[in-house]
């Protein structure tokens, strides 16, 4: 059985319905196909059919869309975006009012920058109120970028003094040492991700200041042995790559005013057979302690282009159906 939704957008702008609706209707059509709706229109009048929850989660999308096109040009990647939300559409309306008086907000240079989706607001909401988080799932999900986010606006607000970027050095194995430069500069391109958000918030000239004035740390996770970090905001990227030894070593790293985050993808594992996973055994073991916060991404949670979803679900399945690692 389907429901049928009736919507009038106001004002009745022509531009801005033909921003919302896209190029010959492009912007509709991929709501329908994820939706699994049927949207009819005529001016600012629009009709939805569908089953009870997609209908409604299609008519707080177009409203979403419809006041963003006032200020914004919609794109399909935008359109894509939204779409990961439309789980909060679901919810009754006192329900997503209480949602939205929750959610955190990180404030950037590049602006005011929001979780998309269940998830990603539960990631920031867990990041604010824990001393040491981890955020697991597939590429895309947003997990780096928005621990990268956090550290930024800690620092810019005088919460931290500086902010420790971490990563094992998996992939480059003894052919490290043979990368010319300095150690930062050896490191560099494993951590290219976490540079490219700090680049993206604070701007190049800034990151590079920063990391000269050592307030912005690069370091192979080797090579926080025997230290404590008080004051900082550390991140350990691709995680998955460190051993047992390693992450209760980097853990016990945390000094007092500090912030870990600690993020991977139990399915992408780069360790040699015989070493088992230090992300995958703390989450294990973690899970219950006071303190420590785990968020979990699914595909669905991918903010890239929507076949990355559909590829890392592919992957998935064919891991299901093999019993992969």
């Amino acid at each position: 059985m389907s429901d049928r939704l009736a919507l009038e957008l106001e004002p009745a702008d022509t531009l801005r319905l033909a921003n919302l609706c896209g190029e010959f209707d492009g912007h509709l059509k991929q709501i329908e196909s994820r939706l699994g709706v049927e949207i009819f229109c005529r001016g600012n009048l629009f009709t939805i059919q569908g089953g009870e929850r997609p209908t409604r989660a299609a008519r707080r999308l177009l409203i979403d869309l419809y006041t963003l096109s006032e200020n914004e040009v919609l794109t399909p990647d935008v359109v894509n975006l939204h779409l990961q939300e439309s789980g909060i559409a679901e919810l009754a309306e006192a329900d997503a009012e209480a949602a939205f008086r929750d959610e955190v907000t990180v404030k950037t240079r590049r602006g005011i920058i929001r979780g998309r989706g269940p998830n990603q607001k539960d990631y920031l909401r867990n990041i604010v109120s824990h001393a040491i988080n981890f955020g697991v799932g597939p590429a895309g999900t947003g997990k780096t970028y928005l621990a990268v986010a956090c550290a930024v606006a800690a620092l810019q607000e005088d919460r931290v003094q500086r902010i420790v970027l971490v990563r094992p050095a998996v992939e480059a194995g003894e052919r490290l040492g043979f990368l010319p430069g300095d150690m930062a500069q050896k490191v560099d391109p494993y951590l290219r991700p976490l540079y490219d958000a700090l680049y993206e918030m604070l701007g190049f000239e800034r990151v590079t200041t920063l990391i000269e004035r050592n307030v912005i740390e690069v370091a192979p996770l080797a090579f926080m042995r025997g230290r404590t970090l008080n004051d900082a905001y550390v991140i350990c990227d691709e995680a998955q790559n460190t051993t047992r030894e390693q992450m209760k070593m980097f853990l016990t790293r945390i000094g007092f005013g500090s912030t870990a985050v600690v993020t991977g993808d139990i399915t992408q594992i780069d360790l040699p057979r015989k070493e088992s996973s230090g992300l995958r055994h703390a989450l294990k073991i973690l899970e219950d302690v006071k303190g420590v916060s785990i968020s979990r991404f699914s595909p669905r949670d991918v903010v890239r282009h929507p076949m990355v979803q559909h590829i890392v679900e592919a992957y998935e399945r064919e891991e299901d159906r093999s019993g992969g690692d």
